[in-house]
């Protein structure tokens, strides 16, 4: 039998599915394929200058784009010999809670969530289900207004730049932050616990989860090591030595940890440093396990509560957002970006995006223009363990019509919240 669904839809970007299975059940071919060109966005980058290169790389993805600027100017940054100052990464940290809050809810609420309710229909989900609704649409317009005000714009942001920022907001600004974010809070709270009620389908397999990691806390701009399979690892060592790109079936260069595949994401995050997360979002992760009577090992091992550990991040990070506000607040809001002097070098940054862990990579000539540039998003390395996924669940569900089939298997493709953009940058 053989099953195929030319177009994935409420994913970012183009993807279908195609798989060939006995009447048996043995999956005999399996594969996610992306339906974009290749971009070349590294390519388009070699020679040009440095200043020019954190806005160019944040062209990869327009649902994501903050933390590919702020990936590449902190690995510029490194390539230069630049120490930022304390404001800089705190406005940096603010920008990227509010970038993953923004997706979370999206995904979670828009693109994923009729998935578990069997409704087709955005137009049925948003009728029965109306204060959610709109509680999904006061949160990510409260990230987004964050991003609008600190970052000049929504989508692909122009304040952040090497050294620093080109202009920082006003005093008034991060005010108006703080001023919102109780409703925020209360917001994706009220959203998140509503996830907890769902019926989520019954599946465990057993993986792998990359993030970054630090005792005692939540990280996600900086760190000093990753987190993986209960072992640390400094990030050249698992960039250099353990990552392998697979760059025989292009546009996406798939990878894998030497050789197996792994699950970034929320997910991974929420199982790598559960112990860091703020008061909240700690007590909504109790309510959690309490009602699915899993332990905190096990729960990991179902997939489909991705779309519960997305809310569980949003609210972390909304009270994080308050936190670093309140940091910024008694800073000295007019300082001007570090100088810029070009040198020879290369720099590795990793931060957290929101589908997972991204990779950044440049070197540079001695008159400051790239000389080797390399991305590795988090959908390039989670398409295998999504595909590994897709065929133990296969078997599992060849009982149900063809159209049941087809809507069982998109919303495991959704709930990894790919973005196949980023995977063929």
């Amino acid at each position: 039998m053989k099953i195929n669904i030319p177009h994935i839809h409420k994913i970012e970007g183009e993807a279908g599915f195609w798989a060939e299975v006995t009447k048996s059940g043995e999956v005999k071919q399996l594969k996610i394929s992306t339906q974009e060109g290749l971009r070349q966005i590294e390519g388009i980058l070699i020679g040009r200058r440095v200043q020019d290169a954190p806005l160019v790389v944040s062209r990869v993805c327009g649902i994501c784009p903050v933390v590919h600027i702020l990936n590449a100017c902190c690995a510029l940054e490194k390539a230069l010999g630049i120490k930022v100052s304390d404001l800089t990464v705190l406005i940096r940290k603010l920008l990227l809670a509010s970038q993953v809050i923004q997706s979370h809810t999206l995904h979670l609420f828009f693109m994923n969530l009729a998935d578990f309710l069997n409704i087709e229909s955005d137009l049925e989900l948003l009728k029965k289900f109306p204060k959610e609704a709109k509680a999904a649409m006061k949160v990510r317009d409260y990230s987004l207004d964050i991003i609008r005000e600190v970052g000049g714009r929504v989508v692909h942001p122009l304040t952040p730049q090497i050294g620093g920022f080109l202009r920082i907001a006003q005093k008034e600004n991060f005010e108006k932050i703080l001023k919102n974010n109780s409703e925020a809070l209360k917001n994706i709270i009220f959203l998140t616990k509503a996830l907890i009620k769902i019926d989520y389908p019954q599946f465990s397999r057993q993986t792998s989860f990359l993030s970054l990691a630090s005792k005692g806390n939540y990280p996600f701009y900086s760190s000093n090591s990753l987190e993986f399979e209960n072992n640390k690892f400094s990030f050249g060592d698992f960039y250099s030595n353990r990552l392998k790109e697979d760059l025989s079936a292009l546009p996406v260069r798939r990878a894998t940890f030497e050789g197996r595949p792994y699950m970034l994401g929320a997910i991974a995050r929420v199982k790598n440093n559960s112990d860091g997360l703020n008061a909240q979002a700690k007590e909504v992760f109790g309510e959690f396990l309490k009602t699915k009577k899993e332990n905190q090992e096990t729960v990991f091992d179902n997939v489909f509560y991705n779309l519960f550990f997305q809310g569980l991040e949003a609210i972390h990070f909304i009270e994080e957002t308050e936190k670093i506000v309140k940091e910024i607040l008694q800073q000295d809001l007019s300082e001007k970006p570090k100088e810029i002097k070009v040198k020879q070098g290369s720099g590795l940054s990793v931060m957290e995006a929101p589908r997972g862990t991204l990779f950044t990579y440049f070197e540079i000539d001695d008159g400051g223009r790239i000389k080797n540039c390399d991305i590795i998003t988090p959908s390039a390395q989670f398409l295998t363990n999504l595909e590994e996924d897709l065929r133990v669940y296969l078997p599992q569900i060849l009982g149900l019509s063809q159209k049941e089939q087809e809507k069982k298997i998109r919303a495991l493709v959704r709930v990894y919240d790919p973005c196949i953009s980023c995977a063929t940058h």
